[in-house]
């Protein structure tokens, strides 16, 4: 494997450069400023970095200088401002040769200025120093061992260590400094020292002071859905190389504070512990958000969202509403000793409101106390729906032990374990404000109450929610603390809908819960292994949502063989229609998990547009849990995920990790054949469809509610053949009583029908006054606008180009659908949908569009 070089630009790997073997960063600190006017996001970011024990000699293999690239060198008391050269290669030989390189992953970035600090300058530092010279007489880099005893502290004095990296990042820069030298090229930053050979020896606490482009691929800076300015981290297949220049491998675990100014009238949504305060910058007159987080996680997982958001606030009973009157909202830290928090005034929903705290205050990091106990106004409500706040500490054992690095971790505390609601928050654009409280904020509690029965402790100790603008890619995104989600999940519901009517919305929301677990406090070592993420989260998300719901064995058993035939529906068609490489879950094999002697290596087809959209990861490594869940007891295997979390989490992990332990917990597996290479080569490292999979949906197409949806598929052909093939209305239609279906069973039947060469005008117009389509969530209303397309029924056309508009996130492909009929009325629908809303597509769905109608 040699994944140094740049690569060719059409290939569709993702290199991840970053020499991790030879030195990590340890904690970043950023100081950000948003510029709507520029479309930037400017600042620093300093990184404290501890060297590996290996030594290197030498300049690294990927040092060539390429077209567009960044050269600097630093001098004392100069700014350093790189300049555009593609002719520079003799400037960094005649100052390299021999030297260490630490390399950074950064893209789409204008970096000005590296530069080493001088921490032994720092007052807040003296006492430490005292102790360093103490214990190290004589040692000759102060500043390299004061970082070392600073990333070393015991997480019991995380605040202090807090304190002192945010002090540390002011520090002034190193008298010799000027010999700092930096380059960027198409994926990297790379930093020398002069005269410096190996990571032991170079510097150890740098500040980077950059730029991001209006055209980096990290952020999207866009408008929400009242017409407003917004810029967040959009999930990007080059992750935050594009927002600052980190280490983006996922063995790069570090923890971070961040600094963002931002104008006053906006909230600053953000992963991090607490509930950042804003407070004004006097200044500039810009509001500070200041977040921070302690558990070590891959830069890839940090999130940033800033726009007008708004807060979403739940009615309450009118007897409550005198108890929370004048208390205020989302700003306020809550006084020590404070019961669980309701909302502001007795309303649906309320703005954000900047606030002051008298809790721990530092000069650089206002976040409030680290013990606030903030609660949504939904929390209060669920010990009357059977969900009261008991104390499950007797399930706990008390002298469990993490297997990580040491963190203040939440499943070491009892507190943490007896906690079944997190406080939470959901935001979200005014217009929607409606829907995502009847929607999320109602069931999001709920949910939060399953995930902790199923999984046990909730790793991060807050969440927000945030309803992100029409054009971002996905249902929904999990990062620490915040969940990003589509408004194609949000539903009001029709008449009577019930439960049926947040299917969509509640299903997704338990899935990205999941994320908590899967994804992020248990990580995979190699991100071409996306089914350890995604696949767990789809499996996880209909065990969370069926015991949200309180359905019975009977029903969960129903509703989950209705969706795994969904399921299998999908991949099947998936599978006919993608290349092979894309299909496999492990593509590196028996490689997967190495990387080079640097620690730099590649991600699989991670740039593939094409990847972006399809769903192999999520639903063949469903099928792999289902398959391995039918091995043993199913309740047994939903435990042992509760086993792997409790020794997993905080760690990353290799399929291997997670089917290993499984085996040997269920040693009856081993003994009827099932073996780790088995699951290798029947599930991981092949493309296509295994055996068990084609026997089991048979199985799925037999249970009663699938049976139902084929009943009334069947009443619906009969109409439409009765109606004959003319389109004319006949003045009569016949009488047929139409069963009431869930929204699972309504997307199957739509699928049937799909399967129809003919259905008649009066079939679809009926079909669509019958379930009041319009009203469905947008899986159904997905379907039916497929069924529109397909029959050319123009009276929908409307709901075809709604639903591209303001579902982007599962509309791509119905572009090619109205392309391929070559009916030309559909054709100049699709041409125009696609130039309402190009300017704010992602930028994969853009490009895969633009192919299909270009």
């Amino acid at each position: 494997m040699e994944p140094d070089g740049d690569l060719d630009p059409d290939t569709d790997d993702l290199p991840l450069r970053a020499n991790t073997n030879h030195i990590l960063v340890r904690h970043y600190v950023l100081d950000l400023t948003v510029h709507f006017n520029r479309r930037v996001i400017s600042g620093s970011i300093v990184l404290f970095l501890e060297p590996g024990p290996g030594v290197v000699a030498g300049p690294e293999e990927d040092d060539r200088a390429g077209e567009g690239e960044v050269v600097g060198e630093g001098e004392s008391g100069k700014s350093c401002v790189g300049s555009r050269s593609s002719h520079s290669e003799a400037s960094l030989e005649s100052t390299s040769d021999g030297d260490f390189t630490l390399v950074l992953d950064c893209c789409d970035l204008i970096v000005s200025k590296v530069e080493e600090l001088d921490v032994t300058n720092v007052s807040a530092m003296s006492s430490l120093l005292e102790e360093v010279t103490g214990e190290r007489p004589g040692v000759s880099n102060q500043s390299a061992a004061l970082i070392q005893k600073l990333v070393s502290f015991p997480s019991s004095q995380w605040r202090q260590q807090h304190h002192l990296f945010s002090q540390c990042s002011h520090a002034p820069s190193s008298q010799d400094g000027g010999s700092l030298h930096f380059h960027t090229d198409r994926w990297s930053l790379q930093v020398r020292k002069r005269g410096v050979v190996t990571p032991q020896e170079f510097p150890q606490a740098l500040r980077v002071c950059y730029e991001t482009r209006p055209e980096g691929g990290s952020v999207r800076w866009t408008k929400d859905q009242d017409n407003r300015v917004c810029v967040y981290t959009a999930g990007s297949p080059i992750n935050n190389r594009a927002l600052f220049p980190c280490q983006e491998p996922p063995v790069a675990m570090s923890t971070w504070q961040a600094r963002v100014r931002a104008p006053s009238e906006c909230v600053v949504l953000m992963s991090g512990e607490d509930q950042a305060i804003p407070i004004e910058d006097g200044e500039t007159g810009l509001s500070i958000w200041n977040y921070y987080v302690t558990m070590p996680m891959p830069a890839s997982t940090f999130t940033l969202a800033v726009g007008h958001w708004h807060q979403a606030i739940a009615e309450l009973p009118t007897a409550m509403e005198r108890g929370v009157r004048g208390r205020v909202d989302c700003g306020e830290k809550a006084k020590p000793g404070a019961g669980p928090r309701a909302g502001t005034e007795a309303g649906p929903v309320s703005g954000i409101e900047s606030s002051t705290s008298d809790g721990e205050k530092g000069p650089t990091l206002q976040t409030g106390s680290g013990d606030q106990t903030t609660r949504s106004d939904c929390y209060s409500c669920l010990e009357d729906e059977g969900h009261s706040e008991t104390d499950c500490s007797g399930m706990v054992d008390d002298s469990i032990s993490c297997s990580h690095g040491d963190y203040p971790c939440r499943f070491t505390t009892q507190l943490a374990w007896s906690q079944r609601v997190v406080p939470h928050r959901v935001f979200a654009p005014i217009c929607l404000l409606q829907k995502a409280q009847m929607g999320v904020l109602t069931l999001l509690p709920r949910c939060l109450v399953a995930a902790h029965a199923i999984l046990g402790v909730h790793p991060f100790p807050r969440l927000d929610v945030l309803i992100v603008p029409a054009g971002f890619s996905s249902l929904g995104m999990a990062s620490p603390h915040i969940v990003f989600l589509s408004q194609s999940v949000l539903c009001a519901g029709t008449p009577g809908s019930g439960a049926s009517g947040h299917s969509l919305c509640g299903s997704r929301l338990c899935h990205e819960l999941a994320h908590s677990w899967f994804g992020l406090a248990i990580g995979a070592r190699d991100w071409t292994e996306e089914w350890i993420s995604e696949g767990f989260a789809t499996y996880l998300e209909d065990i969370i949502w069926a015991q949200a719901q309180q359905l019975s064995p009977r029903e969960t058993e129903e509703h989950s063989s209705l969706r795994a035939l969904l399921r299998w529906r999908r991949l099947s068609d998936e599978l006919q229609n993608s290349e092979e490489d894309l299909q496999i879950l492990r593509p590196n094999m028996e490689n997967t998990g190495q990387v080079c002697e640097s620690g730099s290596s590649t991600v699989k087809h991670a740039l593939n547009p094409d990847k972006t959209f399809m769903q192999v990861h999520y639903l063949k490594g469903y099928f792999l849990l289902r398959f391995l869940a039918s091995q043993v007891e199913e309740q047994q295997f939903i435990d042992f995920f509760r086993l792997f979390v409790r020794k997993y989490h905080g760690q990353l992990i290799l399929s291997q990790d997670f089917l290993q332990m499984l085996l040997i917990t269920f040693p009856d597996m081993t003994r009827k054949g099932l073996t780790l290479t088995a699951v290798y080569a029947d599930w991981l490292d092949q493309p296509g469809i295994p055996k068990w999979l084609y026997e089991r949906s048979a199985v799925w197409s037999q249970t009663r509610l699938v049976e139902e949806v084929k009943a009334e598929v069947v009443k619906w052909i009969l109409h439409s053949r009765s109606q004959g093939k003319s389109r004319k209305r006949k003045r009569t239609e016949p009488k047929v009583n139409y069963k009431e279906v869930t929204s699972d069973q309504l997307v199957m039947l739509l699928e049937l029908l799909l399967e129809e060469a003919e259905l008649s005008v009066t079939t679809l117009r009926m079909l669509e006054r019958t379930y009041n389509l319009q009203k469905q969530d947008a899986e159904v209303r997905h379907r039916w606008c497929e069924l529109v397309v397909k029959h050319g029924y123009s009276r929908a056309y409307g709901d075809v180009e709604n639903f591209l508009v303001h579902e982007q996130a599962m509309g791509v492909y119905l572009y090619g659908e109205l392309m391929v009929q070559e009916d030309p009325e559909q054709q100049a629908l699709a041409h125009r949908c696609f130039s309402l809303v190009r300017e704010e597509m992602d930028q994969s769905a853009h490009r895969v569009v633009a192919e299909m109608i270009l």
